[in-house]
């Protein structure tokens, strides 16, 4: 049932639910720029660095993986400079940011017969690219939350989600037909050019002011963000296991179909955060996380005892439907620790909990898989979001008191 704290707010006509769909599609479009960024080059540069270069997987892999670790040591910072400057200054910085991504790199595919230079070019254009994902969806979702109105707070969040996913899901095929077809440089340029006129976007559009007040010392937005933030990463651990393993996985068995498994995982998310985003002003952040989660860990216990294909598609759709509103649910519940004007830097550490379990996740479930078999990487999964739905259950208390 509806709390009493939100009976009491009209329910919009469908007219000023569109309009509000639309107001806040032009922040979270920053987002969808950051990730589309992020996405074109995703597919292209391991082969680039191990086939073309000649250098080992592990470095292939640094490639990918130096840009979350910018992004996860930027990210409170990138907070600050929402809460301080304003959500405006750090999309601009974020747009900036992926705009000279781009030029790097241009220039490392110049560079690409010149083997060590190139490479350390290109890793420079993922650090850089790292800070400007921080810097652009962090503000874009603080801009949104502020321009629509914090009652429209988890509305912001689930389309920035949609529009993280969406942007990946839509920039890696089109990264590898453009390295196909013109080679690495022509995805920098693609870069570039959308990156300077998202910041040329960026920059007509009216700053939302920054909210006076003290500011709560970095440590005490930790502090009071923290145990939501936990909730986040152990959720996500399905998630990140299933994007990683699921191949791997589906091979170990002997089956096909390892593709339609994260189909199926991204139709059930995408459609819950579009018909069910309303959810979480009617009935409250933690109630819909509890809810969520559950059918999380009801997705992973079917992944885990999965003995033919269409029962580890169920339990991929499954956990799809529960994982879509764990990121905004908790969220929601996150912000409302600390004061608006420092609602950015919260934002900007919640999220780097998830930016944790997407980079841990990986060597840990790896060394689960050598010690127990594939199946158990959904175990360990399933145990993780039993935590962290324990976690939302204290948390959902300790706020009655």
């Amino acid at each position: 049932m509806p709390n009493s704290s939100t009976a009491h707010i009209p329910v919009p006509t469908p007219d000023e639910s569109k309009s509000h769909t639309r107001h806040i599609a032009g922040y979270v479009y920053f987002t969808f720029i950051c990730y589309v960024s992020i996405g074109l080059p995703l597919a292209v540069l391991p082969p680039f660095v191990h086939l073309r270069m000649g250098y080992s997987t592990v470095l292939a892999g640094l490639a990918i993986s130096v840009q979350y670790i910018a992004t996860l040591a930027s990210r409170p910072w990138a907070g600050r400079i929402s809460d301080h400057m304003g959500a405006k200054v750090s999309v601009l910085w974020g747009m900036a940011c992926c705009t000279v991504s781009g030029a790097f790199l241009v220039a490392a595919a110049a560079l690409s017969d010149v083997h060590w230079l190139s490479f350390a070019v290109l890793i420079v254009s993922r650090l850089v690219l790292g800070v400007g994902e921080s810097l652009g969806s962090t503000g874009s979702t603080l801009w949104g939350i502020t321009a629509a109105g914090h009652e429209h707070t988890a509305k912001v969040i689930g389309m920035n989600g949609i529009s993280t996913y969406g942007g990946m899901a839509l920039a890696a095929p089109l990264g590898v037909i453009l390295d196909a077809q013109w080679g690495l440089g022509s995805i920098g340029i693609l870069t570039i050019l959308i990156g300077a006129v998202s910041f040329a976007f960026a920059w007509r559009k009216d700053p939302i002011p920054v909210e006076p007040g003290e500011h709560l010392p970095f440590t005490h937005v930790v502090g009071r963000v923290a145990p939501h933030g936990m909730g986040l990463a152990l959720g996500g651990v399905s998630y990140s296991v299933l994007a990683t393993f699921v191949t791997l996985f589906y091979h170990q068995r002997h089956w096909n179909g390892a593709a339609l498994c994260l189909t199926a995982f991204g139709v059930g998310f995408i459609a819950v955060r579009i018909f069910c985003i309303k959810t979480i002003n009617r009935y409250g952040g933690f109630p819909v996380a509890i809810v969520s989660l559950a059918t999380d860990a009801a997705g992973m216990v079917l992944l885990w005892q999965a003995a033919a294909p269409w029962m580890a598609m169920a339990g991929a759709a499954v956990a799809g439907v529960g994982f879509s509103l764990v990121f905004p649910s908790i969220g929601v519940e996150a912000v409302k620790r600390v004061p608006e004007f420092n609602r950015g830097t919260a934002l900007g550490v919640y999220t780097a909990f998830s930016d944790v379990s997407f980079f841990l996740v990986g060597p840990i479930a790896g060394a689960v898989i050598g010690w127990f078999g594939y199946s158990s990487i959904f175990l360990f999964a399933l145990v993780s979001v039993l935590i962290a739905l324990g976690i939302v259950i204290v948390l959902k208390e300790v706020q009655k008191d």
